[in-house]
Formats: structure tokens, C-alpha cells, sequence
């Protein structure tokens, strides 16, 4: 009897014991289950679906180096020393530096101490400017050490630049950062007292999230995983919070507006379904004569940045979910005018390819070499720019079936551009994409890792399902999540570099999904849960080493993508919905730690209102019914009207059989700085290196651990460097340096053959220089005599002082004849606001010239006009032609 009491006691404390959980993805770096997120001490947990706490506290503060990088700038640019060259400070107990000159070589830093600064931490950096300021009184202008001038005219200020907060190694926002020198009594030595480690009790206070907008009217969620049920209405409201007055979306929390890449990703992703009326209003924000906008950006936005055709993947996506026949005539012709412009101005003649800015990663020294310009950039061909280029055409051309309007060139332009990505920029050994093809007349491939172009590539049939398959699964993801590209470039701050962008990860996951890889799915699914359910918000990107939201350049809360992409999990991963122009396909995607029943209510779709249940996981349908009836193909057409019920029910399978590239966050070597010494080329060792990669025209000469190089006297090549570490990752390449004899160079001083500009410059060649403008000198003729016929590199010394390095909308577009033959455009963007005395060099072309007499025109084309419209204006110095 007692045996038998003690048994039954024991039953009923065990049964009173909390079952354990089962996780649904568990790394070293974090857990997550159905109910909650586990980092640490940090822990999530979603008390109802309307209801979220957080503990998490940023490890920032805690982990802040007194080891402190920092230069010194003129003119927001990065100008005081070479690159990886950088002044630093162990800081002690004391709260100034020691006066460090300008241009002043520093002694390599040493190793991190392991010690760490007290947060809001007062500190005074100081520098002596005699150096610029005596260059200035003696000679007009302050010489840099690659060669480059700063005028006296166009001298506005003094900055530091750092990578240690509040310093940002974002030069061109230097101003706006609160990061100006101050000389207070004119002995040219000056001052900024900054805050270091700053701290706000705000940030590491438990937090919590409850729903305060009424989600009736919109799409219901219910399942087995409370974190995702939780996570879709924070996101549902955080997207009504972001629609504006006018009916617009709203980019985020921190950043009014619309953007047309941040609008038209988030509309492909969520708002073509959600808020269809409301995308099609913010998508029409960014025309301008009957033409897509590119935002301001790099240079003066188009066509260094070339992505504004990503408006058209949301224009397509907009018309199949509401079938809007009006909406897609506008579309159709608004696409159709970009594309030609397009074409004219950023088609390679050699790839097939279109030139242009990575899509999305609009920020120089993120995701390229220090030394590419604007004009580098536009000359680069990007992978995720090309593919959506690829996509926009198909588009163009399934709209103008549907129209009856001429098609089939689309199709075939499309067609070429895939090629080009395919011959160009696989990089089988790897079994994914490289990065983009870059450098100056001759272009290489950049092996890096991009994930949004490698995601667009599988998702819009780019590579084939061979390689679609081989790119989720041998590239590189990252404890957090995947990374923006891989690896990281050394000495530039978590932003697109070193950083996780949720709406990226969102299009990785789908990208996963439709390849079929359950593993690389559900550590992608894990990364946007993780990150939401922490931090109780969208944010738009945090550190790919830690995960924390603070550490990025810049970062703002309810971020339109980022919630875009947590709504487009349930919508297009687990329910599976495809929009087509004629109905809607089901192919849900479930890993099978996400078992159980999953219901979507009150989901709208052209004139129908469907409940959508889901049952189980695998990749497979079992069957699908429509209100009772199978649904032939999983396909509802889109004539479908009233109420509607489908059920779903999955196989029940794993379908995990492909791999996971799971790996440590890598940087990679810093990038080579090449000199040539008469006939031998040169470069300073870098440490880590076990051996250099030389090209020669854009293909590798030879491989060599020697950091100098013999080559040919007399010769016209091109030449760079880059430096392999012991795993096999390559550094950027050098900036490209041309070996010319003097008798190669020939310089045409265009004031020959047109007015001279009586503007008041500096630093230009000959008797002066000339203006292009909407009015002046539209099209100007020079002449030029050649000794041989052959092939000849032309290129344009010019200025533009229209507007910044990174924004605006500037650029200055000619295009470039030679004996009435089009050879293609030049761009000549902007170089500083009001910099007119900062000169630079256009891109170049191969032209191929007539022995004696030869025409070369510079000419204002209707194709031509930039973004601004109104100004597009350069100063034009002279005409360079190299004999190649």
C-alpha cells in the first residue's frame, strides 16, 4: 500500500513538472523555440500573439576598445593618409591626445589591449593643420599623398573620421555628424571634444511590445510556433504605422519618404498583397517623365546607381495581385521608357551586361575598394543589379503580351544579360556568383559573396536548378544569419559590410525554399525570429559578429523591408502563395521543425476573401482542396470571387537532405596599394599574406610571393595586385595602374575647339577648361591626328562641383562619337559640393581610330538627361587619348 502511494506521488509531481521544450533551431549562438527566443542571459518571450517581452541588453558598451582608429579630413573626404593607413591611441586615463600632425605616417597599431573605455567617456582629440594651411598660402592648393588637390577656393573645413562612436567612418556625412575641427585661438591646432562610449539608459532596459492597432480589416495568423503568430502582428502593425498622410509607405521609423529600391523590395516581398492601393500610390512617387527615378545616390545617382529598375519588379507584382488593367498599361510604358534609356547608357558591349552600382549596397567603401570613384562604380557590372536588369526586361515583355503591344526584343535583351551573368560572373569552384566585375579598362571578378543578387538569381531563374541548388548550399551563412557580402572588407564598420539585413535574409530564405534546402531554411528563419523577437521591432540591420542592433553605421527601427520580409515568411514560405497573372499557386514550405497547423484568415485576394489552413511540413503537397473539392495544380484562378476555404496537407517529409555552409565571420586581407619604380612594380607586404595575385589587363599574369614585380619597359598595359590569405580568400585588387610610355599620351586641351569658361577654377590644364550644360556646348567637335590607325583609350579630365560625393542627383551624361560613330556614354559625376576645382577622370573607351585626321564628339543626347533634369553641368579640362 505505501509502494503503491509513493508510485502514484511520483506520477503526480511528474506530471506536474514542466514538459521541456523542443527547440525549433538551437546553434551556440542562440535558440530558438516555439515561444521564445534564448541568447545568453537575453530571452524573448511571446506571452499571447498580441503581447511580446525582452530582456536583451547590447553587449556594445561593455566591449568598447580603448584602442581608437582615427584621420583626419579636408572636405568630408579621405585625404589625409593611404588606405589602411590610420592615427590611433590606446587611451588611458587621460582625456587628450598629443597634438598629431596632419599627413603624419602613424606606426602600425599595436594588438587590442583587452581593456575597455568607461561609457560617455570625454575625450579631446587634437591635430596640427600647418601643414595644409602653409600649402594653401603657398601654393593655392594642399597636394594629398595619391596626388590629388584641394583647392583653397574650395576649402570648406577640417574633420576626424573613426571607427569608434561616436567617429564614423562615413566621410562624406562628417558635417553632419557633428565631427568638425575648431582652431579657438588661431594657432592652427585644432580641437573636437567628443563623448566616447556613449551610453543611453534607454537602451538596455527590459522591453515589451503590445498591440495597440486594430488588425480586423487585415489578414489573421494562427499557429503551433506563438513567436511567429506574435512577430506577424507586430509586423502588421508596424506597417500601418508607416503609411503616411499622403498614402504612402514610409521607409522607416527614423527616414520619411519613399525610396524606390526600399519600396519596391518591401512591395515584391508583402505590400503588393497587403496594401496594394497604397503601393501602387508610393510607386508612382518615383516617376519623373514618364520614367522610373533612381534616388539620389553615389555620384549623382544615375547612371552610377542603376538599380531603379527594381520599381518593376513591384509594378508585376502589383498587377497579378489585383489584376488592375489600367495600372498595368501605366506600368508598361513607364518600364518600357526606363529600359530604353537604360539600354543606350549602362549596356557593356562586351558582357551583355549593364554597368551600374550594386543594388541596394549604395555605399562606397562598404562593398568596394577605397580607391574606386563614382566613375569606377558605374564602369563595375554588378551581380544583383543584373539580374533584377534581367528580370525588368521579362516583365517589360510578359506586360506587352498582355497588352498586344511588341515583346519579343525584351525577351531577347533579357536573355543577354543572363548570359553575360552566367559566362561572367559564376565562379564554379566556389558553386555560387561572384560579386561583380570591376576595375578600369579592363575588369576582373570580385570572388566575394553577394547574398541579395545570389538570391535574386535563384528566385528569378538566373541559374539553372543545378546551380540554384549548389548556391544555397555551398554559400557562406553566418551564425546570425546571412551576411551582405563574404568576407568582410578589413577596417570598414558594420553597415552593408560586416552587417545582417533582415529584408536580404527574407529573399535568402525564399531563395532557400524554392531550392529545397531545409537546413539553409530554417537557419534563415531562426535569424529573422531571432532578431525580431530580441529587439521588439524591424530593425534594418544589425552586426553580423554579435547580432546587436546597435554597432551598424546607421540603423532605424520598423523598418519597411525588414517587416516586409518577416510578413513575407508566412505568406510565401508557409502558405506557400505565388502570384501569377492569371491566379494564385499554392507551394508551401515548411521545415519540419515548424510541425503542426497553420491558419491564415481574411486574406484578400482580387475579389475573393480566402481561409487558407496549412497541415504538417515538407515541401510536398499531399492535397489541397477548395472548399471541400480538390484544386487541380494548386492553382486558384484569378476570377475567383466571395469567401473561400482551402486546405492544405503537406507529406509530412523532411526535405533536408542538401547542405549548410555554416562558417566563422572572415575579413578579408586589406586591399594592396601598387607604385611602379621606372620598369619594376612595387607594393608594401601585407601582413597575412602568403602570396599575390598580379593581372595584367584584367587576367592573372602570375602568382607570386614577392611583393615586386619586373615587367616590360615601353609597354601600354594595365596593371593591379591583390593578396591571398592561407584559407584562399582573395583581397580587392589595387587600384588599377596603366604602364605608358610618354609617347602613348596624348592630351587635347578642349578650349582649341570651343569657348573657354571664364569661371574662377584652379588646377586645370593649359589655357582653361570648358562648361557642358543643359544650354552650353551640347555638343562640341575636336579634332585629332593619329600616326597609325589602331585602337585608342579615351577618356575626359573633368569637374563637377554640383553636389556630394554620395548623394544628389548630379551626374553629368554626354556621349562620346568618334568619326559619327556612337561609341557609348560618359559619365562624369559629382565630386564634392562646390568643388569646381577638384578634377577627375571620366570612363574611358577603346575607340578605334583612322591613320591621320580623325573627329571625336562630346554630345548631349535626349537619353542623356540625368536625374535632376535640370542641371546636368561638368567643367571639361582636356581630352586624354592613350595608344593602346
Amino acid at each position: 500500500m505505501k509502494y503503491h502511494t509513493v508510485i502514484c506521488l511520483f506520477m503526480a509531481l511528474a506530471a506536474c513538472q514542466p514538459e521541456k521544450e523542443t527547440p525549433i533551431y538551437q546553434s551556440d549562438a542562440f535558440t530558438l523555440y516555439p515561444d521564445k527566443v534564448v541568447q545568453g542571459d537575453n530571452q524573448a518571450v511571446a506571452l499571447s500573439p498580441t503581447h511580446l517581452t525582452s530582456n536583451y541588453k547590447s553587449p556594445a558598451s561593455e566591449t568598447y576598445s580603448r584602442l581608437v582608429s582615427f584621420k583626419f579630413s579636408i572636405n568630408e573626404k579621405d585625404n589625409e593618409l593611404p588606405p589602411g593607413k590610420n592615427h590611433w591611441l590606446v587611451i588611458g586615463e587621460e582625456r587628450e591626445s598629443p597634438v598629431i600632425r596632419f599627413g603624419e605616417l602613424p606606426e602600425a597599431a599595436p594588438e587590442s589591449p583587452g581593456t575597455f573605455l568607461p561609457v560617455n567617456y570625454e575625450y579631446t582629440f587634437r591635430v596640427d593643420m600647418s601643414p595644409v594651411l602653409q600649402q594653401f598660402e603657398e601654393k593655392g592648393y594642399y597636394e594629398a599623398f595619391d596626388g590629388s588637390r584641394v583647392a583653397k577656393a574650395d576649402f570648406k573645413n577640417f574633420y576626424i573620421a573613426g571607427g569608434a562612436e561616436p567617429l564614423t567612418w562615413d566621410f562624406v556625412n562628417l558635417e553632419e555628424e557633428g565631427l568638425q575641427l575648431q582652431d579657438s585661438d588661431g594657432d592652427n591646432i585644432y580641437e573636437i571634444t567628443l563623448k566616447l562610449n556613449p551610453y543611453n539608459p534607454e537602451d538596455y532596459k527590459d522591453k515589451e511590445w503590445t498591440l495597440t492597432e486594430n488588425l480586423f480589416s487585415r489578414p489573421q495568423y494562427k499557429s503551433d510556433q506563438p513567436i511567429v503568430d506574435a512577430l506577424f502582428n507586430l509586423s502588421l502593425e508596424e506597417a500601418i504605422l508607416n503609411i503616411e498622410p499622403d498614402s504612402t509607405l514610409r521607409t522607416g521609423a527614423k527616414w520619411g519618404g519613399v525610396w524606390t529600391r526600399d519600396i519596391s523590395y518591401s512591395i515584391f516581398l508583402a505590400f503588393a498583397y497587403h496594401e496594394p492601393e497604397v503601393a501602387k500610390i508610393s510607386l508612382m512617387k518615383k516617376v519623373k517623365r514618364g520614367r522610373i527615378i533612381q534616388d539620389t545616390g553615389s555620384g549623382g545617382a544615375w547612371p552610377v546607381s542603376s538599380d531603379r529598375t527594381t520599381w518593376a519588379l513591384a509594378a508585376w507584382e502589383i498587377y497579378k495581385t489585383t489584376g488592375d488593367m489600367d495600372w498595368l498599361r501605366q506600368a508598361h510604358d513607364i518600364i518600357r521608357n526606363t529600359l530604353s534609356d537604360d539600354y543606350k547608357v549602362l549596356k557593356s558591349p562586351r558582357t551583355g551586361m549593364y554597368c551600374g552600382e550594386s543594388s541596394f549596397l549604395d555605399w562606397r567603401e562598404q562593398t568596394y575598394p577605397k580607391w574606386m570613384s563614382n566613375m569606377d562604380i558605374y564602369v563595375s557590372e554588378n551581380l544583383g543589379t543584373n539580374v533584377v536588369h534581367y528580370r525588368a526586361h521579362l516583365i517589360l515583355a510578359e506586360m506587352a503580351k498582355i497588352l498586344g503591344e511588341p515583346h519579343r526584343n525584351y525577351t531577347e535583351r533579357a536573355e543577354e544579360i543572363k548570359k553575360g551573368i552566367n559566362d561572367y560572373l559564376w565562379m564554379a569552384d566556389k558553386g555560387y556568383y561572384g560579386q561583380y566585375l570591376y576595375g578600369r579598362q579592363y575588369l576582373n571578378l570580385s570572388p566575394r559573396f553577394e547574398a541579395l543578387g545570389e538570391a535574386l538569381a535563384v528566385l528569378f531563374d538566373v541559374a539553372d536548378k543545378e546551380k540554384a541548388q549548389s548556391i544555397i548550399a555551398q554559400s557562406p551563412v553566418t551564425d546570425f544569419g546571412v551576411t551582405c557580402i563574404y568576407p568582410q572588407i578589413p577596417g570598414i564598420p558594420p553597415y552593408h559590410n560586416d552587417g545582417i539585413w533582415p529584408f536580404v535574409q527574407s529573399y535568402w530564405n525564399l531563395a532557400a525554399a524554392k531550392a529545397g534546402n531545409e537546413q539553409v531554411l530554417n537557419h534563415g528563419l531562426a535569424a529573422i525570429y531571432r532578431a525580431g523577437g530580441l529587439f521588439l521591432t524591424n530593425y534594418e540591420n544589425f552586426v553580423a559578429g554579435t547580432g546587436d542592433f546597435l554597432g551598424t553605421e546607421i540603423n532605424s527601427h520598423r523598418m519597411l523591408w525588414s517587416m516586409a520580409g518577416n510578413l513575407a515568411m508566412v505568406h510565401r514560405v508557409f502558405m506557400g502563395m505565388s502570384f501569377e497573372a492569371d491566379g494564385l499557386r499554392f507551394s508551401p514550405v515548411i521545415p519540419g521543425s515548424y510541425p503542426g497547423t497553420k491558419t491564415l484568415s481574411n486574406f484578400r485576394y482580387r475579389g475573393a476573401t480566402l481561409n487558407i489552413t496549412v497541415e504538417g511540413f515538407g515541401n510536398r503537397i499531399e492535397s489541397i482542396t477548395l472548399d471541400g473539392e480538390p484544386l487541380e495544380d494548386a492553382f486558384l484562378p484569378a476570377d475567383v470571387s466571395g469567401e473561400h476555404a482551402i486546405v492544405i496537407k503537406m507529406n509530412g517529409q523532411a526535405f533536408g537532405g542538401a547542405a549548410i555552409n555554416l562558417v566563422e565571420n572572415r575579413f578579408s586581407l586589406p586591399t594592396p596599394q601598387l607604385e611602379q619604380e621606372g620598369s619594376v612594380l612595387r607594393w608594401e607586404a601585407i601582413p597575412g599574406a602568403v602570396e599575390y595575385l598580379v593581372y595584367k589587363d584584367g587576367e592573372v599574369l602570375e602568382k607570386t610571393t614577392s611583393a615586386k614585380l619586373e615587367i616590360p619597359a615601353g609597354e601600354v598595359a594595365e596593371y593591379k595586385v591583390s593578396a591571398l590569405d592561407g584559407q584562399g580568400f582573395e583581397s580587392f585588387t589595387s587600384e588599377p595602374l596603366r604602364a605608358a610610355p610618354e609617347t602613348a599620351v596624348r592630351i587635347l586641351e578642349i578650349e582649341q575647339f570651343t569657348d573657354a569658361s571664364s569661371l574662377p577654377y584652379t588646377n586645370y590644364s593649359g589655357a582653361g577648361f570648358v562648361e557642358i550644360s543643359n544650354e552650353k556646348n551640347r555638343s562640341i567637335e575636336m579634332l585629332l591626328d593619329v600616326p597609325q590607325a589602331g585602337e585608342y583609350l579615351v577618356d575626359f579630365r573633368y569637374a563637377n562641383g554640383s553636389g556630394p560625393w554620395n548623394t544628389d542627383n548630379k551626374c553629368a551624361v554626354r556621349d562620346l562619337f568618334a568619326n559619327d560613330e556612337r561609341i557609348g556614354s560618359l559619365v562624369f559625376p559629382q565630386r564634392g559640393t562646390d568643388e569646381w576645382s577638384d578634377w577627375g577622370f571620366s570612363n574611358a573607351y577603346v575607340v578605334r581610330l583612322n591613320k591621320g585626321r580623325n573627329t571625336l564628339r562630346l554630345s548631349f543626347e535626349p537619353w542623356n538627361i540625368n536625374m535632376n533634369v535640370e542641371v546636368n553641368r561638368a567643367m571639361v579640362d582636356y581630352v586624354r587619348v592613350v595608344e593602346l
